[in-house]
């Protein structure tokens, strides 16, 4: 498969030889939201923005919503268990229940960690989620990890009015809805009311003001949201991400692409629509040669402008569809998996098998794959397998802070006379980069900033540092994880030449379902654990539980041969102390648990044979076969290594 990986088969079965991606038509893929629904399907929200004015009391005041075909209206990003996964959701819900009880008894604060979320936008996510759904419940993050607690300003104000009415307030702090209303129940004593008016100023002050108002012989106190300009004027500044809150729109589209990259996709949408390139967000990066179709979200556009833009998209093989307004960015890995259709060409047999056998050799290679499953490998588009330099190369230079060699190694030309590639070399041999950036297509958003920032700051250590930053955060990230995934992919072709099929003492197994809504491969290393000699004998894991890490600073390693071979390899590549964190690029890799075997889910096929006549002579009439095959795959596996276990060769 890659390069330093032996060959590891999980069945048996002959397989058959063909060929895959002849046309972008015989590889389409679509993402498989968190629910598990194509993004493609229909009564996905359509541009719609509901708002609603005065409300009720006891209720916020202007809230955005996004309305399905069916007429339901939904708040979108709030969905615990789509970000915590299900089992953790649970749990979650009876800490709430018993937390309470704890808070009408007024016992003593208890704390549940709800695990550890590596990305800023993740503990965000969820920190938003949580407060929406548990207003009584605050969040606290320790490094990476969140926990949650009873709310002490909840319990206060609790005391002062119903529950129900502070759960409403808290929703309405939480949602931060410019020129929004909050309006408390009517309240004839003056003494209760300014000990509620009081709480308020104290610790939302910088946020609300507050006011009585007496309406039909009623009193009650009226929150407002403080205009932009006078938040924070107690401190005479707003802060950095008050202002970022206050100025975001997001909106959501469905991108179909055909023959591109995703991030040259992205591109082009950037430069049309004249933003950055790190202001979209996706749930995960999908093939090149194939038509594909996923969910993204953009930053700083509106819905409508979107629609306006949509015929430019199409000139450059993208179509938008299920354009609406969202909540929030996307986050990577947020998302339950893929659909496969393919077909696979000019089937053949191998070896001395005839062409009568492929029926039966097709059954068998497809019913073993769906039993056995395959070797949860990463695909060669991972790496950029068209590539003279792979992306884990450019990682490891990174890993090794050689700034220099991992701009060459970006910059490195591909074979060709095409503009991008003339560009890469004349950086190469002369070091201009204002000359390479003239002749860089505008297209190439990555390339050009990295040859912007080259041409400003210098190409040295420090100048090539200041390069990568040019670069947003998911690109920069993109390349380590790279280098962790090809590590990753030599550890598994070890474990299985090496150790037997099955657990053994000191293998790391995840607890948690497989199918569970947030068992991608950023396992939680709650749920990893470590095979004992006991466990081993009796066979109390599978061998489909066994994860192997890839490597970070936040993992454990397996405790028998493998976690030897991880130090042995790191040290290889000279990366015995690295930390996987680069302080000067602002990047962070904490590593995450991948299972060693993945399963094709809803697997159907058909084989057709289609007889053709020779053109000349009185030869036999010649046979071609083409395969259709259609499955699903959780998120981060790729359809190309299944179609390598089932074919048993490289498709």
């Amino acid at each position: 498969m890659e390069r330093d990986t032996q060959p590891c088969f999980m069945s048996d079965h002959e397989g058959f030889c063909g060929s895959i991606k002849n046309s972008t038509r015989d590889f389409v893929v679509t993402e498989l939201d968190v629910q598990g629904r194509p993004v493609t399907s229909t009564g996905r929200p359509e541009v719609a923005e509901v708002r609603q004015g005065s409300r009720k009391a006891g209720t916020a005041g202007v809230t955005t919503v996004v309305q399905n075909g069916d007429g339901v209206l939904s708040q979108e990003g709030f969905d615990l268990s789509a970000i915590l996964g299900s089992s953790v959701h649970e749990a979650l819900g009876g800490f709430a229940s018993r937390t309470v009880a704890c808070v009408e008894e007024q016992k003593e604060d208890t704390e549940m960690a709800l695990g550890t979320f590596p990305e800023k936008q993740q503990r965000a996510s969820v920190h938003r989620a949580v407060r929406h759904n548990y207003p009584f419940l605050m969040t606290v993050t320790r490094q990476t990890g969140i926990l949650v607690k009873v709310d002490p300003d909840f319990r206060e104000l609790s005391q002062l009015v119903s529950e129900g009415e502070a759960e409403d307030f808290f929703r309405f702090i939480d949602a931060k809805v410019p020129g929004s209303v909050f309006t408390f129940l009517p309240d004839d004593s003056k003494e209760h009311r300014t000990s509620v008016h009081h709480f308020i100023s104290r610790r939302f002050g910088k946020l609300v003001e507050t006011k009585s108002f007496a309406e039909q012989d009623q009193t009650a106190i009226a929150v407002r949201l403080r205009e932009k300009g006078n938040q924070g004027k107690k401190s005479g500044k707003r802060s950095a991400s008050d202002r970022e809150e206050q100025a975001e729109i997001y909106s959501g589209f469905t991108l179909k692409k055909e023959n591109l990259e995703t991030l040259e996709a992205i591109s082009y949408m950037a430069a049309v629509l004249g933003v950055l390139p790190s202001d979209f967000s996706y749930a995960g990066i999908k093939d090149k040669r194939a038509i594909t179709y996923q969910s993204m979200v953009v930053k700083k556009i509106s819905a409508e402008r979107l629609l306006e833009k949509a015929s430019e998209f199409e000139r450059r093989g993208m179509q938008l569809s299920n354009i609406h307004p969202a909540s929030e960015p996307l986050r990577l890995g947020r998302l339950q998996g893929n659909h496969f259709d393919l077909v696979i060409r000019d089937l053949k047999p191998h070896g001395k098998c005839s062409s009568s056998d492929l029926e039966a050799l097709v059954k068998a290679a497809v019913e073993n794959v769906k039993a056995r499953g395959f070797v949860n490998f990463y695909g060669p588009q991972r790496f950029g397998n068209s590539q003279t330099v792979q992306a884990d190369q450019v990682g490891l230079a990174l890993l090794k802070e050689d700034m220099v060699t991992a701009v060459r190694l970006f910059l490195s030309p591909e074979e060709g006379e095409d503009l991008q590639n003339k560009a890469k070399r004349h950086f190469l041999r002369t070091g201009n980069a204002k000359e390479s950036l003239l002749l860089m297509p505008a297209y190439k958003a990555r390339e050009r900033l990295m040859l912007r920032a080259l041409h400003r700051y210098g190409s040295g250590q420090e100048g090539c540092g200041r390069a990568w930053l040019s670069l947003p955060h998911g690109m920069r990230v993109f390349y380590l994880h790279a280098y962790c995934s090809r590590l990753w992919n030599e550890a598994a072709s070890y474990r299985l030449n090496t150790l037997p099929h099955c657990p053994v003492q000191g293998d790391l197994v995840c607890t948690r379902p497989q199918r569970d809504a947030s068992a991608t491969e950023e396992s939680d290393a709650a749920q990893v654990h470590v095979v004992t000699h006991a466990e081993e004998k009796d066979n109390a894991f599978s061998l489909k539980q066994v994860v192997l890490p890839m490597p970070g600073n936040s993992v454990k390693y397996p405790e028998n041969v493998l976690g030897k071979w991880y130090q042995d390899r790191l040290a290889q590549d000279s990366l015995s102390a690295c930390r996987f964190r680069i302080t000067s690029l602002k990047l962070n890799v904490p590593g995450c648990y991948r299972p060693l075997l993945a399963y094709p889910h809803d697997v159907t096929y058909s084989l057709r044979v289609k007889e053709e006549p020779q053109v000349t002579g009185p030869s036999p009439p010649h046979s071609t076969a083409s395969l259709t095959l259609s499955f699903d795959l959780d998120s981060s596996c790729y359809a190309t290594v299944c179609l390598r276990e089932i074919m048993k060769c490289e498709p």
